[in-house]
């Protein structure tokens, strides 16, 4: 007796696609210059919060209900 008698049955493993066999010059070239641009994008943000808030926070709201 089997103990996978009745229900669904796992699929077969699929084998992995190799990504880098179809990427020409052009996807390379693109994929670099959007590593850059976050790269830059990290930089810049990092460089934004060091100064702390630009304002004093707002309309404060009382305790009372």
């Amino acid at each position: 007796m089997s103990g996978r008698q009745g229900g669904k049955l796992k699929p077969l493993k699929q084998a992995k696609k190799k990504g880098n066999d179809y990427e020409d010059e052009e996807d390379i070239a693109f994929k670099a210059k959007q590593k850059a641009d976050a790269q830059a994008r990290k930089e810049m943000a990092s460089k934004a919060t060091k100064g702390g808030p630009l304002v004093g926070g707002g309309i404060k709201k009382s305790g009372k209900k």
